[in-house]
């Protein structure tokens, strides 16, 4: 028998054994799906799957049995082709009904627990990277819950299945398979650098890790040990998690004191609505355009110093909700490519800040 079919075989045997028990019940992105560890088909006997780990090995210097078996280990999972279809034309988005997911009594209240229990660090944050607690407790309530619900998919099938069978009719199916492939290859990489078995971690249905959700690729260049034991653990180190996602922010431009968003109004006589919404949430206003547009704005929004984006909430058949987005706005979006996601950060730290013994 060849040594490499030998070893993609042997790959297939240990990936047929017993899964390890899942140590998080659910998925941070809010899909009550539970998937058993490893489950569908293998991809240790797919030629495009052992071609690539050869690739990787070649790019990383990493050991190429190693990175086969690896591969090999993956599973399809047809839950996470499911889950990453895009919602049905026509569904009407609702920021009331987004907010209420997050903003609730359970979560506010662990939120206060987990600012309570992680004062210092969040203090410790603030400090180095200029980014409020409010800000990264928001950003941890509304990923995992604050590390309740990271996921339940192993991150090498994840990625497996994003990376070699990403939905065809799914409209950017080409973009995102490579967006895919290249996480794979990221959190080979990593976990060969950590000596882990990556057939081990368990994440989101979209390969997202930790108490932040890190994709690899943000692992690799803004996880930090910020605890100080010579180690990144954003699963079990809330504190690697506090200093990271303050890292990250700062590094996509984050500015101390600088609100998110203001209050705004129109003067229907001169708004220009599809003026002011066509930049999207990229903030591109200054302060005299965006009111000679016909937006109105009061107190230090009038002083604001930078550019605004208005920002559109839609409430399916309601009325829209609109705020002013600053550049630290659109700071959160980066994190996740939503105005409805930064606002319930913003919303749910804010909460959370209020519910805290004497309000701080």
């Amino acid at each position: 028998m060849k040594p490499v079919l030998a070893a993609v075989l042997a790959a297939l045997a240990l990936a047929m054994a017993a899964p390890p028990a899942s140590a998080r019940p659910s998925s941070p992105k809010k899909v009550k799906v539970q998937a058993p560890a490893r489950q569908g088909t293998p991809y240790a006997m797919r030629d495009d799957a052992m071609a690539f780990a050869e690739q990787v090995a070649e790019r990383r210097g990493l050991d190429p049995a190693w990175t086969r078996q690896a591969i090999a280990q993956a599973q399809r999972l047809p839950v996470v082709e499911r889950l990453m279809q895009p919602a049905p034309t026509g569904t009407p988005k609702n920021w009331a009904a987004y907010r209420n997911r997050f903003i609730d009594p359970v979560r506010v209240q662990a939120g206060v627990r987990f600012w309570q229990d992680n004062r210092e660090a969040l203090g410790r944050a603030e400090q180095d990277f200029g980014v409020p607690p409010e800000i990264v407790v928001g950003i941890l309530g509304v990923e995992t819950l604050y590390g309740q619900h990271m996921g339940n998919f192993r991150v090498l099938d994840a990625l497996a299945t994003l990376a070699f069978d990403f939905p065809a009719s799914h409209p950017r199916a080409a973009e995102r398979s490579a967006f895919f492939r290249g996480e794979l290859e990221q959190f080979l990489a990593l976990q060969s650098r950590l000596g882990g078995d990556p057939a081990q971690p368990l994440g989101s249905y979209a390969g997202a890790m930790g108490l932040p959700q890190f994709m690899p690729s943000s692992w690799v260049r803004w996880a930090i040990d910020f605890d100080g034991d010579d180690r990144i653990d954003l699963w079990r180190s809330p504190t690697d998690a506090i200093g990271s996602v303050a890292n990250y922010f700062k590094a996509f431009g984050w500015q101390p004191g600088m609100p998110t968003h203001y209050p705004v109004s129109f003067d229907v006589e001169r708004l220009d609505l599809e003026a002011l919404l066509a930049p999207d949430i990229l903030p591109t206003f200054s302060v005299p355009s965006f009111l000679a547009k016909g937006a109105h704005l009061e107190g230090e929004a009038v002083q604001h110093d930078g550019p605004l984006a208005l920002v559109e909430l839609q409430n399916g058949s309601e009325p829209p909700t609109y705020v002013a987005g600053t550049e630290n706005f659109y700071v959160i979006t980066r994190y996740n490519w939503s105005s409805y996601y930064a606002m319930a950060v913003i919303e749910l730290g804010r909460e959370v800040k209020a519910a805290l013994p004497g309000g701080s």
